[in-house]
């Protein structure tokens, strides 16, 4: 091997490992804290990434047991299930029209959806919450399930746009030549084209639900029907005082899912957002 593909190799690896470490450093950082005794943390002198008073269990404890945590887990999760469903089952439709209108119009009328994902939730959760009080919804996940998809569903259309539009129509015609009808074709033969951009709407949509905090504030007042985004900072942090430990354990559960399932289809994402590039 030459010493400049050598060099150039090593150069790789070691901005692969840096870029590794600095993507898992909050994860590590999250970990360490959840069994560092209160002491510990609040100590300057003390190491922070090991347990110089050695480590605890007392921070799940507080998070497990005084408080709602696997109650507020599963309000997520069913929320997030019913919100990703309907994302779905209006996006995907929404972009596939989007992308093959003609003209400019498929154009503006997507940049017209996006630019209502970009309205701050502070303008519009008085209107949402007539809304809200009119279907009799106060304090019930199903206020959120309503609600959520009005900033899912107009990005997740837009995003599927751009990934249909990669999808030449030649294909399409060519399965409807076939005897498929457009309902058949799309399901058929587009659909599964469009993988990568299904599995980064289902992670998209899930993640706004995990982390949407303004929306489940307003309209969830009972403690047993918080998610986690609300639950866990407003039983966690008391005035001006804050359980760190169990605020690391609680984001550390909630985002090592996510992490997960997103490096699970990486490679679905890589490739289709490569092909968008050359094409694009």
């Amino acid at each position: 091997m030459k010493p400049r593909e050598a060099g150039a190799k090593v150069a790789h690896r070691t901005l692969i490992v840096l870029f590794s470490l600095f993507a898992a450093f909050p994860f590590a950082w999250m970990l360490i804290t959840a069994f560092k005794k209160t002491t510990d943390l609040l100590d300057p002198n003390s190491f922070p990434f090991w347990y110089p008073q050695g480590p605890t269990l007392e921070n799940l404890r507080v998070l497990f047991e005084e408080t709602l945590f696997l109650r507020w887990v599963g309000n997520t999760i069913f929320v997030g299930i019913l919100v990703v469903l309907i994302t779905l089952l209006l996006a995907i439709p929404a972009g596939y029209a989007l992308a093959r209108l003609t003209g400019t119009v498929g154009e503006q009328l997507g940049v017209g959806i996006f630019l209502t994902y970009l309205v701050p939730p502070t303008i519009l959760f008085i209107p949402l919450s007539r809304v809200v009080a009119s279907l009799g919804l106060q304090d019930s996940l199903w206020a959120l399930v309503l609600v959520y998809p009005t900033f899912t569903v107009p990005f997740c259309t837009w995003l599927m746009m751009g990934f249909f539009k990669v999808i030449p129509k030649d294909i399409e015609e060519a399965a409807m030549i076939d005897g498929l009808s457009r309902f058949g074709a799309f399901v058929r033969v587009i659909l599964p084209m469009s993988v990568a951009g299904v599995l980064t709407v289902v992670i998209f949509a899930f993640t706004l639900v995990l982390q949407e905090f303004v929306y489940g504030l307003t309209f969830i007042t009972s403690a047993r029907n918080f998610t986690i985004s609300v639950g866990v900072p407003t039983f966690l942090v008391r005035g001006d005082v804050y359980f760190w430990g169990s605020l690391m354990a609680a984001c550390f559960i909630a985002s090592v899912p996510i992490a997960f399932l997103y490096n699970l289809f990486v490679d679905r994402f890589i490739s289709m957002f490569t092909v968008r590039a050359v094409k694009g």
